[in-house]
Formats: C-alpha cells, structure tokens, sequence
C-alpha cells in the first residue's frame, strides 16, 4: 500500500511505515504527479483535494485529520468512487478552551465577570457541546442555535438565530461552511444578523472565516453593535483582512483548534480510517499521544488573584498567538504550520486549591492534587 501524507500531521512519522510505504509531501507539493500512484491521502485544511488533484489517479482513500471537509470536492469523490472521511470531534475540546481562555482575557482586561453573562452558541454540534459544557461549568447562561437539530429533535431547549442576536452578551460560531442548501452558513453573521444586535456583543468565529461577512464585521464593530472581537478565521485565508486585524480584540491565525491532544485525536482518526478501509492492522496507533506540557503542575499559589482564571492562561494565552499574528499578519500559514501545539486541561495538575476551586477546575478537566 502506498500513502500520501501531508508533512504536517503531527506524531504520524513511523506509525504507518510497518504496512505501508508512506510519502510526506508539502500541501505546495499535493500535484496530480506526486499523488497518482497513491492508495491512500492523509491530509489537512490546506491540501485541497480537487478533481484536478484527484483525476487520473489511483486513490481510493482520502482521510482528513481535521473536523472541516470543505477542502474535499465531495462530489467528485461521490462520482470517482474515492471514500473520504473527516475526523469529527477530534479537536472540539481545544476549540472550547480557546474560547474560554479567550472570554477570560478579554473580562480581566475589562474588569469584569463572565459568571451570569449569557453566551449565545450558534451551531451545538462537537465543539458547540464542548463551549456549552465549559461555559456552564463556569457559571454563564447558554442559548443554543441549531437549526439541523432542532428539526431532527425538536425545538425545546434550542433559539432562533434573532433570539441570539437581540439577548446575548457573546455569541460563538461553531458551524461547518456550507455554501448552499436550507442550512447554508456562509455569511451566517452578515448585515443582516449583525444589524440585530442588541447587547454590544463580544463576538467569536472559531470555525470557517467565511461564516461571517468582513465588511458587516467591521460595520458593526465601527457602529458599537460589536465591543469585542475574537477571531481567529477569517475570509480569503491567509490573505486576511488588516483592518479588520486592528480592530480585534484576539485576533490568531486559525489555530483554536490546534491543542496537542486534537492533534493527537486527528491523526490516530485517520490512521483508524485507513485500517478499517483497507481492513489492516497498524499496531503502532497506541504510539500517536502528545508530549507531556513542559510544565504539568500548576500551583495556584502562584497567583496573588483570579487564580482560576490564571490556571487557565497558563495551560493556553491566546495572546502570545495574537501578538505573532499583529507583528507579521503575512506569515499567517507559517505560524499554523510552526505552532507550538498546547496541551489541554486533562494534562495539568493543579495544587493548592480551596475545595470551592477544585470543584470548579475539576468540572473543567483539569486534575486535582
């Protein structure tokens, strides 16, 4: 069997050697020629696995090690007979504390609470749940938008869209980029969600840039609708918009979810993909675990206030991403292809806190000593 493998997927080098002869290549280097003789591609958002790309070949397998599939021509890999898995849910936990690590810097630099605040969660697919179950922990109120679930299991317990934009404090993308259909999202939060806005909203898009309209964005952040924005997707990546850039509160290049763990979770789904396709055993995938963080204690103690919220910066700080990104926005996919991948709540131990912090910081995964 040979495999294609973007060079990128991290903790994949000589998991897959053993039964396959495998092929790392750049997303610049994913030409008809280097793919052709391929049974098989593991690849990235960036690799766009186009007819172009895949006519005249021999792959029968493309498994993505990302949540997104819009850079897959599914309907050409329908018409090829080419299967094509994404990996659903491998980063959702990431995507939740991102935002929660980003909520909470931009409240300390407010002075203010997120407890009471009510956060608006547009799409409660994987990372949907994993946002609703972190904010709740930490004591916000949820409004929840999803149209697809709530025609397949009832309305109760979901909001219109209008709901979201004239009662939240924060509102959070987490949809997949659909461009047609009764549920298409592309321009989602456009003039005319931006135009509802009632609550001078801190707003967030985690999931596809295209989501949101640039210029509504700019319009209602210039207008007041909008106080804060945290972005980290944004239109016609990696050219991104730089007024929009000095306008954001968080503003990273498109790495929410790039924790150790989803990592780890991305690449051992693909590698599930190929054995299950190709009916093979790879008794290496045991082997695909991040590194340990390089400080896995943390001492509360460390911290003369808000100590919870500082046990959270210190496991993840939006801001030392954002700061790269301000400094050199043209090197936006170098900083996606070099960063240094976080590890998530479940791999710090935290020491030295009150039985009522405990509580807390065990409800949102850290553990305990």
């Amino acid at each position: 069997m040979k495999i294609v493998a973007d060079n990128t997927v991290p903790y994949l080098k000589g998991i897959a050697e053993p039964i396959a002869e495998v092929k790392y290549l750049t997303s610049k280097e994913f030409t008809p020629e280097n793919i052709k003789d391929a049974d098989a591609l593991i690849v990235r958002s960036i690799d766009k696995c186009t007819r172009e790309l895949l006519e005249g070949s021999r792959v029968k397998l493309i498994t993505s090690a990302t949540i997104g599939f819009d850079h897959i021509d599914i309907r050409y890999c329908d018409e090829a007979g080419i299967t094509w898995k994404n990996s659903p849910g491998c980063n959702a936990v990431s995507v939740a504390q991102y935002v929660l690590a980003g909520l909470i810097t931009i409240a300390l630099r407010k002075g203010e609470t997120l407890q009471g605040k009510t956060i608006g969660i547009v799409g409660v697919g994987h990372v949907g749940k994993e946002v609703e179950k972190l904010c709740s922990a930490y004591g916000m109120n949820v409004l929840r938008n999803d149209p697809p679930r709530a025609e397949t299991e009832g309305e109760d317990g979901f909001v219109s869209l209008e709901t979201i934009a004239e009662q939240a404090d924060i509102v959070t993308f987490h949809t997949p980029l659909t461009k047609e259909g009764r549920f298409a999202t592309r321009h989602l939060a456009g003039e005319d969600f931006c135009g509802k806005l009632q609550r001078k909203t801190w707003f967030i898009n985690t999931c596809r840039g295209a989501i949101h309209d640039t210029e509504a964005l700019l319009r209602a952040r210039k207008e007041g609708k909008i106080s804060e924005l945290i972005l980290d997707c944004w239109e016609n990546e990696p050219d991104i918009n730089r007024e929009l850039l000095a306008m954001a509160a968080i503003a990273t290049p498109h790495i929410a979810g790039f924790s150790a763990d989803g990592k780890a979770n991305g690449t051992r789904t693909c590698l599930e993909n190929i054995e299950k396709f190709f009916h093979v055993k790879i008794d290496k995938i045991g082997e695909v675990v991040p590194p340990a963080p390089e400080t896995p204690v943390i001492d509360l103690d460390r911290f003369t206030g808000n100590r919870i919220e500082q046990a959270i910066l210190a496991s993840f700080n939006p801001l030392v991403a954002d700061r790269a990104l301000r400094e050199n926005p043209d090197r936006f996919e170098w900083f996606r292809a070099n960063y240094h991948h976080p590890r998530e709540y479940q791999a710090y131990t935290i020491v030295h806190a009150t039985p009522e912090e405990a509580v807390l910081l065990q409800r949102l995964g850290f553990r305990i000593r």
